[in-house]
């Protein structure tokens, strides 16, 4: 069991359903990889650089570093805002996302539904989980975002993204999609390539 946040969830689980985890985005990993704030940070500092030079004064590359510092300070404030309204339930009959900065809203995936999950590790520890539905299960690609798989389009998968202790998120998915759909428990793939997306088994994510 984990400690309960109790913004997470809609309302009271249900009589014999078990909260196995809850966890939110790690802020600066949102930023960065949804955000992409070291994409901006480059193109104003660039800019600003080209600036200077062409002026002949390091005074020019001002009006840019501005710019840069402001649009960075739009997009950190975003990310905060999504931090601290998202949260990920997992129980053992479903996965739960409470996403939505002006708008709440409540995705609810019971677990028999997801076909199977991957997993992409950074160097923090952190991690992206998307999440493959079977067929005919749709969500809306604007309604998941920045929550999503990048660029699956045609069929949306839902995505766990910038998660703490990435690897042991992906275990206890892993264990509780194998239970669900009734097979056994495999072990996360040691090799970064990518492999069949299986139920019970987190195989490694490329975006």
């Amino acid at each position: 069991m984990t400690d309960l946040l109790p913004d997470g969830l809609p309302g009271p689980l249900p009589k014999g359903e078990r909260l196995l985890w809850q966890g939110r985005p790690s802020l600066v990993g949102l930023a960065r990889r949804a955000f992409h704030v070291d994409l901006v940070a480059l193109y104003f500092g660039g800019l600003a650089a080209v600036q200077a030079v062409s002026a002949g004064r390091v005074s020019a590359a001002w009006p840019a570093l501005l710019a840069g510092a402001l649009a960075l300070a739009i997009l950190f404030a975003l990310a905060w805002g999504a931090c601290r309204t998202t949260v990920y339930s997992l129980t053992d009959r479903r996965l739960m996302l409470r996403v939505g900065i002006a708008l709440q809203m409540d995705i609810n995936l019971p677990l028999k539904e997801i076909e199977g999950a991957a997993f992409r590790r950074y160097g923090d520890g952190s991690g992206d989980l998307p999440l493959r539905l079977k067929p005919g299960v749709r969500l809306a690609y604007l309604h998941l975002w920045p929550h999503a798989r990048p660029w699956r389009l045609t069929r949306p998968e839902p995505m766990l993204r910038c998660v703490p202790d990435a690897e042991g998120v992906a275990k206890r998915i892993a264990t509780a999609l194998a239970e669900a759909n009734g097979q056994p428990v495999q072990a996360l793939p040691a090799a970064p390539a990518a492999s069949p997306v299986l139920p019970g088994r987190l195989a490694a994510a490329g975006h």
